[in-house]
C-alpha cells in the first residue's frame, strides 16, 4: 500500500488509502480575501493566527500556508512573507504544513525553515514548472501535490487529467522522486460547468490508485460552484 509521509517537528502524519481520512485546512490563503491580504502586507498576522489555531481546534489534519498578496500588493516580496507566515504557523501549532505556492522562489524559501517535512502545493504538467520544482523536491526530500492539468489548462476529459498525472509521475521519476511522495490532485470539475462532475472524479481517483500507485488529494470545495 503506498504510504505518503509528511510531518511537523513533533507529529507525523501518513497519508494512504488505508489511513484515517486526512483533512488539509486551506483557510490560511489570502486569494479572493483581500482584507487577508492587506492585513498580511502590513505585518498584521492577527487573522493567520485565529485561523491556524480553529483549523487545527476543529480536527485538521495538516493546514496550507499560502501567502499570495500580489492582487493587493503587486510589490510584495511573496518568499519573505511565506517564510514569515509559515514560521508564524508552526509555532503555534503541532500540525504538518503544506507549503502552497506557484512562485518557486518562495518554495524553495519556505522549505529552508520548514520543520519535518512538510507537503509542497504543488507542481503542474507544464516542462518548464516540472523543471524548476522538482528539483527542490528531490533535494529538500519532501512530498509533493500533482495538479493535473498543463500547458494546454484544464482538461473536461478524464482521460486527459490521468495522462497528465500520469506524465508528472514519470517526471518526479525522472528526478528520483518515488511515487509514495507524489500526492495527484485530478482536479474536481464544478457540478455548475460539469453536472457528472462527482462521478466522473471518482472514477478518476480509482484509476490513479490502481494505475499509478499514487495516492490523491482535492479541493472538495470546487464542486458546489
Amino acid at each position: 500500500m503506498t504510504r505518503t509521509i509528511v510531518a511537523s517537528a513533533t507529529r507525523e502524519i501518513i497519508i494512504g488509502f488505508d489511513q484515517p481520512f486526512c483533512v488539509i485546512g486551506e483557510r490560511i490563503n489570502p486569494t479572493g480575501r483581500k482584507k487577508l491580504a492587506a492585513e498580511m502586507v502590513a505585518g498584521n498576522f492577527d487573522t493567520v493566527i485565529r485561523d491556524a489555531l480553529e483549523q487545527a481546534s476543529c480536527g485538521a489534519t495538516m493546514l496550507d500556508v499560502n501567502a499570495g498578496v500580489t492582487a493587493v500588493d503587486p510589490n510584495a516580496t511573496e518568499p519573505a512573507l511565506l517564510v514569515q507566515t509559515l514560521e508564524i504557523v508552526q509555532g503555534l501549532v503541532d500540525l504538518p504544513l503544506s507549503i502552497d505556492s506557484s512562485v518557486t522562489a518562495a518554495i524553495e524559501a519556505a522549505l529552508k525553515v520548514a520543520k519535518g517535512r512538510p507537503l509542497v502545493n504543488s507542481v503542474t504538467g507544464e516542462e518548464e514548472k516540472l523543471e524548476a520544482i522538482l528539483p527542490l523536491i528531490k533535494k529538500y526530500n519532501v512530498p509533493v501535490v500533482a495538479i493535473s492539468n498543463d500547458e494546454t489548462g484544464i482538461s473536461m476529459d478524464p482521460d486527459v487529467r490521468f495522462a497528465v498525472a500520469k506524465k508528472i509521475v514519470e517526471r518526479c521519476a525522472d528526478f528520483g522522486i518515488p511515487a509514495h511522495d507524489v500526492v495527484v490532485d485530478p482536479l474536481v470539475m464544478p457540478i455548475g460547468a460539469l453536472g457528472d462532475a462527482g462521478r466522473q472524479v471518482f472514477a478518476l481517483l480509482r484509476r490513479l490508485r490502481e494505475e499509478l500507485k499514487v495516492n490523491t488529494t482535492c479541493g472538495l470545495s470546487n464542486i458546489s460552484f
